[in-house]
């Protein structure tokens, strides 16, 4: 049924959407079942297993555009993401933003102990900032070097603030992105809200940035098609396309890649780092991009 719905292009219905961020996994089983039915010597088996393999590999493969920006270099630097579970990950972002020094953070599930946590520490390094203010998974926060101006954000039942930063006089749309994760009762409400971020992704003319906890991947079709809107996804860029971000305390050995920064054709990524926090159940995502002058 998983495979039938990525073959349909379909996240389908629970438990689809569950499995499909697993996809690359399923290879394990499958070649298992073969494996039983060469044993077996079942014929149907081996032909139904060989079947289903070779669409594994097929859909395995990275999905999105990766053709490089054209233009002048305008700028270079560093954006990083991170999901600090209800705020409990703070601590431990707070030494990587000191080491890494990234010009924006997007930080999704930063309540108000977060978000002051943020503002006492990097009050004068980001004195431009765009939040959502709410407790638990609600609260949202990014934070910048170049200044901001504040615009409408997305529409969810999490904080997905929005905001146009002046890059060395480039004006360049920063979208937060943290959808409900698919759980059983709430699908059609992730669908929904990533509806909602690839309609902003669709209609943006300027360059633009939409970074966070898509809880999506790239085995998802809700999730494809923001990136049929021409975002691509800087993850993939730099060949780190199946890099496991959640859930941490598994990953790398087994996990799925649900963290994303997408960016318009107007950048090219230089390089990605998945980041290992403690108390948190996301890795953090830090990628290092150019913004192009249009023509």
């Amino acid at each position: 049924m998983v495979v039938g719905c990525r073959v349909a292009d379909s996240d389908g219905i629970t438990p689809v959407p569950q499995v499909l961020a697993f996809l690359p996994w399923l290879l394990a089983p499958t070649g298992l079942a073969l494996l039983l039915a060469l044993l077996a010597r079942w014929r149907v088996g081996m032909v139904w297993s060989l079947v289903v393999l070779g669409l594994l590999a097929w859909f395995i493969e990275p999905y999105g555009k990766t053709d490089e920006p054209g233009g002048t270099p305008v700028a270079e630097f560093k954006v990083l993401t991170s999901n600090v579970e209800f705020g409990r990950g703070t601590g431990s972002l707070v030494p990587e933003i000191r080491r890494h020094k990234p010009d924006m953070v997007f930080v999704e599930e930063c309540e108000y102990t977060c978000q002051a946590r943020l503002k006492q520490e990097f009050g004068a390094d980001y004195p431009y900032r765009q939040a959502v203010a709410a407790e638990g998974s609600a609260g949202s926060i990014i934070l910048s070097r170049f200044p901001l101006k504040g615009t409408e954000g997305v529409a969810g039942t999490m904080g997905m603030p929005g905001a146009v930063a002046d890059v060395h006089g480039h004006a360049v749309r920063l979208q937060l992105a943290h959808p409900v994760p698919p759980l059983p009762g709430q699908v059609d409400v992730w669908r929904r809200e990533l509806g909602r971020l690839r309609d902003v992704a669709a209609a943006t003319r300027t360059p633009m940035i939409l970074a966070g906890d898509f809880n999506a991947s790239q085995d998802h079709a809700a999730f494809r098609r923001t990136l049929d809107t021409g975002m691509r996804d800087t993850a993939r860029l730099t060949d780190h396309d199946r890099t496991p971000s959640w859930p941490s305390r598994t990953a790398p050995p087994f996990g799925a890649q649900i963290d994303h920064v997408l960016v318009s054709r107007d950048f090219s990524a230089n390089s990605t780092r998945f980041l290992n926090l403690p108390d948190t159940d996301h890795r953090a995502l830090l990628v290092d991009i150019t913004l192009h002058r249009r023509g």
